[in-house]
C-alpha cells in the first residue's frame, strides 16, 4: 500500500454533549461528555481508518489536551506522529440541542505554533518519504511562508502527490506552489481566480484557468447539497449529492476528502474517487456530533451515486 500522511497544524480534541433546550442564564443539564479526536489531517485518518486505508497523521501536541489527543488516537489505531510544542492543544466543544436537534459549535482558536517546532514537523514529514501528503484544516498562528514552501518544494522533487484542503491565505500559498490536488468550496475558488462569486456554469472555466497555470492537476469543487463538480485538463462532470437526513456537519469536509483519496490509492479513476468523496460526506452528516460516517451507509450512497457509471468497488473485502 502507498504511503499516506496527514498533516494537522491546528489539531483539537472534540468534547461534545447534548442539553434537552439551550438556554441563556440557565444552569443547563447536559448528557455525559464524549472526546474524540480532531482537526483537519487527523480527521482525514481517522476516516480513512474505517475505509480499510492506513495512514500516518503528523500533528503537533502541547499540554493535557495534547497528551489526551495522542491517547484519543491510540485508541483508534491511528498511527500518530506527533511533535511536542510549548502550547496547548486546542479544544473544541459542540453543543446539541435536542429539542430543535440544532448544533452549536464552539472552535477555539490554535496557539502559535513556533519556528523550530515547524521545522520538526517539516522535517518528520520528509523523512516519512509519504506517496500521499494531505495537509487538511485550518492553520494556527506563526507559520512561516518557508514551512509550506519547504513542504511543496519537497513534494514536487520526490513525486508526492499534495493535497490541500484549507482555506483563506493558506491555500492562497499552497496554490502560488502548486499541489496535486484541490478541494476547494465554491467561496475558496472564487477567491483564488479573483471573482466575487461562481455558479454552476463558471465553475468549471475558474478550474480550468487554475489548472492551466499549473497550479494543480484535479480540482474536486464541494458544492455543499448541490453535489461536487471534479474537473482535470480533460474531465468535468458535477456529482450530485444524495437527499439524506442531515445531522451534523462536522467532518463532512474531512470524510469526502479520505474517500477521494481511499479511492485513488485503491485505482479508481478520478470520476469515482469523486463519487466516493460525496458518499463519504454525505454519510457523515447522517450522524450526530463528529461522529463521521458509517461504512453500510458510504456503500448504498456510493452505489446510488455510480448508478448507470462505469463501477468499480472501491471497498475492502470485508
Amino acid at each position: 500500500m502507498e504511503k499516506i500522511v496527514t498533516v494537522t497544524l491546528s489539531p483539537a480534541v472534540d468534547k461534545s454533549t447534548q442539553v434537552e433546550k439551550l438556554v441563556a442564564e440557565q444552569k443547563l443539564k447536559c448528557v455525559e461528555p464524549k472526546y474524540e479526536p480532531g482537526g483537519g489531517g487527523i480527521n482525514v485518518s481517522r476516516a480513512l481508518k474505517r475505509l480499510g486505508t492506513d495512514s500516518i497523521a503528523v500533528f503537533p501536541s502541547g499540554g493535557c489536551t495534547g497528551q489526551l489527543l495522542q491517547e484519543l488516537l491510540e485508541k483508534e489505531k491511528i498511527h500518530q506522529k506527533a511533535v511536542e510544542i510549548k502550547n496547548e492543544t486546542r479544544e473544541n466543544f459542540i453543543v446539541v440541542d435536542t429539542s430543535s436537534n440544532q448544533q452549536y459549535r464552539f472552535g477555539m482558536p490554535g496557539k502559535e505554533i513556533y519556528l523550530e517546532e515547524q521545522q520538526q514537523l517539516a522535517s518528520i514529514i520528509q523523512s516519512l518519504s509519504p506517496k500521499w501528503l494531505v495537509m487538511s484544516g485550518s492553520y494556527p498562528p506563526g507559520i512561516h511562508a518557508d514551512f509550506l514552501t519547504t513542504i511543496t518544494d519537497s513534494s514536487k522533487r520526490t513525486g508526492v502527490k499534495l493535497i490541500v484542503d484549507t482555506s483563506g491565505e493558506a491555500l492562497r500559498q499552497a496554490v502560488d506552489k502548486g499541489v496535486y490536488l484541490l478541494k476547494p468550496n465554491l467561496g475558496e475558488l472564487s477567491k483564488l481566480v479573483g471573482v466575487e462569486t461562481l455558479d454552476n456554469e463558471s465553475v468549471e472555466d475558474a478550474a480550468k484557468e487554475l489548472i492551466r497555470k499549473g497550479k494543480c492537476e484535479i480540482i474536486i469543487v464541494s458544492m455543499g447539497p448541490k453535489g461536487a463538480c471534479v474537473i482535470t485538463k480533460d474531465i468535468t462532470e458535477h456529482i450530485p449529492a444524495p437527499a439524506v437526513r442531515k445531522l451534523s456537519t462536522v467532518g463532512a469536509g474531512d470524510s469526502m476528502v479520505a474517500g477521494i483519496i481511499h479511492a485513488l490509492v485503491s485505482g479508481l479513476s478520478v470520476q469515482n474517487a469523486a463519487r466516493m468523496g460525496v458518499a463519504c460526506g454525505t454519510a457523515a452528516t447522517m450522524n450526530p456530533g463528529t461522529e463521521l460516517f458509517k461504512m453500510p451507509d458510504v456503500e448504498k450512497l456510493y452505489q446510488w451515486l455510480s448508478k448507470d457509471k462505469p463501477y468499480n468497488s472501491p471497498f475492502k473485502d470485508r
